[in-house]
Parts: structure tokens; sequence; C-alpha cells
């Protein structure tokens, strides 16, 4: 039964609905990157009729619409759900799955949470030159009609020491006091290594473990209820030096502070946070560097090594038909374990993010478990930004 048979059935049994079908049209104007129902706080809305409903029955509801719509934009019918009212929004976040459980990607926090460990999830980057702006939008390729979902964006900012990359989840604002604030990316002087900050830590018992013994007041003005109050430091990118100007692809590293290595293994876990931080103000600067503690064996990534084609004079990797035009940009990653690790050959040979060229100002980004979608486009941008003491 669709979503809106659904509707119209309960409309029938709880007579005029109409103030509500004013609300629900501007709940359609809503997408991923703008309804947050992990921190929203909606309790002033008269939640009316649509609040009362058996509990069983609105389960039942809410779960053949999960079901049902499993790609976007039709999934938007489940972020509506959440959108009602508070008891409408626990109900679909407790039948709402992780990416690692069903692949999917729902609402915001998703995009903080691991991929799925079988199949990645295929998304695409466009770079728009003239603003400097970078967007991940979910999907195979670009479609006709341009209604592919927006997952993040980027302004990529140069400065006299390094260069930034403010990463949102719109693509209007990039304001750190913005609420769809998600994190940063940060380079060295040369470009050879990167650092990625986050908005918040990277599980739910971390956060309120810093947040109780914040206390110090920097200064007297409000923070605004969503302004992060710190950047996370929670990967390190370095790209080495090509001194003898050498031919070959860059060669990268990623060192994930958070992901133990034990995490591709069978069986093992990645941070996976449940939840924005709390929609309350914030005692601390918002301009403060802060981590918590990393992992003694965390997980780092390498690009995987390509070989040279005799025919082709060229390097050249695999990446089954999601990579068309040959560029510098193009890596796939794996995982760096050692022997110690005891780690099959099956998970070191596994490609945990692939990025590469298919067109002008059009990438195509692959990621599975245990990267996160922020983490992976993060790690992507790194590849835009110039390196000529690399290349």
């Amino acid at each position: 039964m669709s979503f809106k048979n659904i509707v119209r059935e309960l409309r029938d049994g709880f007579g005029s609905l109409s103030r509500r079908r004013i609300e629900s049209k501007n709940w359609r104007n809503c997408t991923l990157s703008h309804i947050v129902p992990d921190v929203a706080s909606l309790d002033s809305i008269t939640e009316g009729q649509w609040a009362h409903l058996p509990p069983e029955l609105l389960l039942d509801i809410i779960r053949r619409v999960e079901e049902s719509e499993t790609s976007w934009p039709a999934r938007t019918v489940v972020v509506y759900c959440a959108s009602v009212c508070k008891p409408w929004r626990d109900i679909t976040k407790e039948i709402v799955k992780t990416p690692e459980e069903c692949g999917r990607l729902t609402f915001p926090i998703s995009l903080k949470q691991p991929g799925p460990r079988d199949s990645p999830i295929q998304c695409y980057i466009k770079r728009d030159r003239a603003s400097s702006v970078f967007r991940l939008y979910f999907g195979l390729t670009p479609s006709e009609e341009e209604s592919d979902k927006l997952l993040l964006a980027a302004k990529k900012t140069r400065r006299a020491t390094s260069t930034e990359f403010l990463i949102s989840l719109v693509a209007d604002d990039f304001s750190r006091a913005s609420s769809t604030y998600v994190g940063k990316l940060r380079s060295n002087f040369l470009g050879t290594k990167f650092t990625i900050y986050d908005s918040q830590p990277p599980n739910d018992e971390a956060f309120h473990a810093n947040h109780s013994r914040s206390s110090r007041r920097f200064n007297t003005k409000q923070v605004s209820p969503r302004l992060p109050a710190y950047n996370y430091t929670i990967a390190t990118i370095t790209y080495e030096l090509n001194v003898l100007r050498t031919r070959g692809p860059r060669r990268m590293n990623c060192s994930m502070h958070y992901i133990p290595v034990s995490s591709i293994q069978q069986g093992g876990t990645a941070p996976t946070p449940i939840s924005f931080p709390p929609e309350k103000p914030l005692l601390t600067s918002p301009s403060v560097k802060k981590a918590v503690t990393v992992c003694t064996d965390s997980l780092v990534l390498k690009n995987k090594s390509p070989r040279w084609h005799e025919q082709l004079q060229c390097w050249c990797l695999n990446f089954k038909g999601r990579v068309t035009v040959a560029s510098v940009k193009n890596f796939q990653l794996v995982a760096s374990v050692n022997s110690c690790d005891n780690v099959a050959d099956a998970e070191q040979n596994r490609v945990i993010l692939q990025f590469g060229k298919i067109g002008q100002d059009i990438f195509t980004m692959d990621y599975r478990y245990p990267l996160s979608a922020y983490q992976a486009f993060a790690i992507c941008l790194s590849s835009f930004d110039t390196k000529p003491a690399c290349e």
C-alpha cells in the first residue's frame, strides 16, 4: 500500500485535517539536508489527532512506508513521517536502520555512520570551479532531471599557509556558526598533509564525557544552540613527497584515529554515532579543537598500487567501470595492516574507498564499512588540492 493510500484511509477515519494539510505542504519542501529529526525540537508543534494513533497501527504504517520507499527521492516520505510529531519521530527512528544494516541513507546522522559491509554506497561529486564548491550526491551518475539527492557540500578556501574545505549539509551556508556545519578539512603549507575535523566526537559516549567536563567560559556571548563546541581531529591524510619526480600515481596514507583495525575483521565494529549533539547552549569556545582517546591500533588506509599497462602506456586500476577518465586524482584505498594484525587476505585487498573521474568536473565516490560518507567525502576532497611536491 502506498503512502498516499495510507494517509487517505487515515483522513477518512479522523475527519477534517485541513490544518495538517498546510503543515504537510511545508514538510514536503524539506530534504534530508534540512530536517534533522535526531535533534530537532518539534514539541512546540500542536500534534493534534495524528499523535494519538494506536501505537500498533502507527508502527505498522511507518514500517510499510520504510520498506516500500527504498531510494531517493521517494524515500523522502520516511523523513516526512519523522516530521509529523514526536510519537511518529520516535517510532521512525526505531524502525530506520543504520547504513551498515540496510545500505540506505535516510537522516543526516546517516552521513556520520559507517556504510554497508558487503556492497558499497555509490555516490558522485560535482565540482564548481567558479565558486570552489564541491557537492556530494547520492546515486550512480547525474540524472537528466537534476533531482539527485544532495548529501554534503564543501567550500574551498585558500589561506596564506593552508587550504580549508568547510563541509556543510547544504550548498549555500558554510558558516561554522550554522546548524548545518558538519566539519572541515585543512591542509599544511605544501599540501602534503591534511587533517579531518568533525563537529562532533566519533561516538555519543565521548560527547557526554567531554561535555560534562566543559565548564570554562571564554566570552559572555551566548552560543548558538547547535553551534559545535569543538572541532574533533578524527583522521590524518598524508601524501608522500616525490622528490625525484619519478613517474607514477600519488601515494597516500589515511590514519583513521578512532576506527580500530579490528573493524574490518569479521565481527569487528567501528564507532557509530546515533544522534547529533543535544540541542542546548554550550559554554565553551567554538574555535577550540578537541581530541578524545585515540585507538592504539587505529586503522590505516593506503592507496592500492596500480600496474603499468605497456600498451596504453599508463598506470591502471580496476574500477569495475566506475571510472572512465584517466586522472592523477583517481585512487582506491585498502587497509594497511601488519602481519600481527591477523587480518585475512580478502579483507586486506577489499577496496574501502574508491574515487575517480568520469567527466568534466564529475567524479564518482564509492565507500563501504568502516568509513562514513562524511569521512569518505573529506578524504576525496584532499585529492582536489594542488600538490606540486607529490607529482
